[in-house]
């Protein structure tokens, strides 16, 4: 059973949503709320109950980073393993989101700084609200713009020349202008951002699961493929899915002029 201490966790009608629950602190994150996200993410891939999860936050913020006091300061007292031992931690994060084959919203209620930024890069789809600007702000404070696969993934989002300016700066984007470099896959006005998220989310849960599962993993596999390679990868897919009662129903309610009722 998943029951984190660190931040709210609740499954309604197949879908998960994760509520980060620091509003005080921006929702910063805490070795323990890093270490049961991390946990939490990987636990997912087995719940059958689950099938799309959601991300948000709690208060103006969905998520300012790592905590200074609780995080920063401790850092400091580490070695080099010590050291390694968080970052690995906070990567292992970033790899269980994208690893799970479950597709992951992240509905950004505001501000998305740092390592919320990363977590929201890792999600499968970016819904904001108009106040959710976004900073990969790492150079900012002295460490690499490439944390958390930010160097690997964002290039892939919205091209190489716009992800190395915002690594390399570190500045805020505004919600609008994350939407015009596709980072952000749709921006509406705060108060319509839970109904937009569950909309997608409810359309995601009814649809083919197996279906959005091999999906995900193809769309991740291809990264590393050469394009015929990616072709067969591709065809293998197709011929799996077409072996699935998911296929057949869909048929069926075509012929028969209704909903499809895909397996659960």
């Amino acid at each position: 059973m998943i029951s984190p201490k660190s931040f709210l966790f609740e499954v309604k009608d197949g879908v998960a949503t994760i509520t980060l629950n620091r509003p005080e602190r921006l929702n910063a994150l805490t070795f323990e709320v890093y270490r049961e996200l991390t946990d939490t993410f990987a636990a997912l891939q087995n719940n059958d109950e689950v099938r799309v999860v959601v991300i948000t936050g709690a208060g103006r913020a969905f998520c300012s980073g790592g905590d200074v006091q609780d995080i920063i300061g401790e850092l400091f007292q580490r070695d080099m393993e010590g050291l390694l031992e968080f970052t690995r931690m906070t990567c292992e994060l970033v790899k269980n989101i994208c690893a799970l084959q479950k597709p992951v919203i992240a509905s950004l209620n505001g501000i998305t700084a740092g390592a919320g930024a990363c977590i929201a890069l890792a999600s499968d789809l970016r819904i904001a609200s108009e106040s959710a600007k976004i900073a990969f702000l790492f150079v900012k404070v002295g460490l690499s713009g490439a944390d958390m696969g930010a160097a690997y993934l964002l290039p892939r989002v919205i091209g190489l020349a716009k992800a190395t300016e915002l690594l390399y700066t570190g500045d805020f984007v505004s919600a609008t202008e994350a939407e015009r470099i596709g980072l952000y896959n749709s921006v509406v006005p705060a108060e319509q951002l839970a109904s937009v998220t569950n909309d997608m989310a409810r359309r995601l849960a009814d649809g083919p699961s197996f279906a959005l599962a091999k999906t995900k993993a193809i769309l991740n596999r291809e990264l590393h493929m050469n394009f015929e390679t990616a072709l067969e990868s591709e065809a293998q897919a197709q011929a799996i899915c077409m072996q699935h009662p998911d296929y057949r129903e869909a048929y069926d309610a075509f012929v028969a002029k209704r909903e499809p009722k895909f397996s659960r």
